[in-house]
């Protein structure tokens, strides 16, 4: 859908007050801008409008979604989106009540993430061989995310001024814009160094299109910054090429890395901080994923763990 589409006055203001006083950022009044469209499309479509909307409407605008098979995660998000937007026109006089007051919400099951075994990890650095500029960048890549745990915008984000080689630190801008120092591994610190050194300036343009890129930690083949999409093409495309079953994102190493440290004994709350995670029930989530693990090994390894023995 494009999300340009026009959408009624009401949502407009919305999307504003979100900019203004929430300091949303552009994707995330892309997506709010998305959802609402379906969301004020199928009104129309039962002759009805955020005006005029119940929660008996409300309930069947949710039944409709669940039946056209959208993942529970999604219209999860879609409802999110529209009791704000509800809870917005109540306070703001466009309607005397709030149709989605008593809305029970969206149940969505607990997802525990699947990270990569170390050995995993090992083959999926090991898949980028050569001393070509682009191989040095994708694996400068690779060793930064699974040390830092960083999200893939942060990486991409990366400056210059951010990045302490000596000290072994690197400064991350997390969701809200909010910052935080993260240490930088010895492996990592030496396959980034390696690409400043002997890769970038090989993709460094004659002429910066874009103010910023010139200071970009990380450049596509064009020689501008590398961009979210083509960061996890190279993600995708080194763990197919590493053997890797499943298809491989950039968040799977953002959850190895939290499972690997739990794993070898780091503190849930130092976990936490690395991350860039407001509430430590996110980061509890990984202990769960170490606590299956530790299970499964035990079965596999301890000899009175799965056999039946007679007395």
């Amino acid at each position: 859908m494009d999300i340009t589409e026009s959408v009624p006055l009401e949502v407009e203001e919305f999307l504003s007050w979100l900019l203004a006083e929430r300091g949303r950022s552009q994707n995330t009044l892309q997506a709010y801008r998305r959802d609402l469209t379906k969301y004020c499309e199928w009104l129309n479509e039962q002759k009805t409008d955020l005006h005029r909307v119940q929660l008996v409407d409300i309930n069947r605008f949710v039944s409709t979604q669940r039946s056209s098979g959208t993942a529970a995660s999604s219209v999860a998000r879609h409802m999110a989106a529209v009791r704000m937007l509800h809870r917005f026109m109540s306070a703001e006089g466009m309607r005397n009540d709030d149709p989605t007051a008593d809305f029970d919400g969206i149940k969505v099951p607990a997802g525990i993430p699947k990270p990569l075994s170390e050995a995993e990890v090992e083959s999926l650095l090991a898949a980028v061989t050569g001393d070509e500029p682009v191989a040095l960048r994708d694996r400068a890549l690779l060793e930064l995310l699974y040390a830092t745990g960083a999200r893939i915008s942060e990486v991409c984000g990366l400056s210059m001024g951010d990045l302490d080689l000596d000290a072994g630190f690197v400064r991350l801008y997390g969701k809200g814009s909010k910052e935080r120092l993260v240490p930088v591994g010895k492996c990592a610190r030496e396959a980034v160094d390696r690409w400043l050194i002997e890769g970038r300036e090989k993709l460094e343009p004659v002429r910066w299109l874009k103010r910023g890129d010139a200071e970009a930690i990380f450049l596509n083949n064009r020689g501008g910054r590398l961009g979210r999409q083509a960061a996890f093409a190279v993600v995708s495309r080194t763990g197919t090429r590493a053997g890797l079953t499943a298809q491989l994102s950039p968040h799977v190493l953002r959850h190895s890395c939290a499972t690997h440290m739990l794993d070898h004994g780091a503190d849930l709350r130092i976990v936490q901080e690395m991350l860039g995670h407001v509430s430590i029930s996110t980061t509890q989530v990984y202990t769960r994923v170490s606590q299956e693990r530790l299970i499964d090994q035990y079965r596999t390894a301890h000899p009175r763990a799965s056999v039946s023995r007679g007395s």
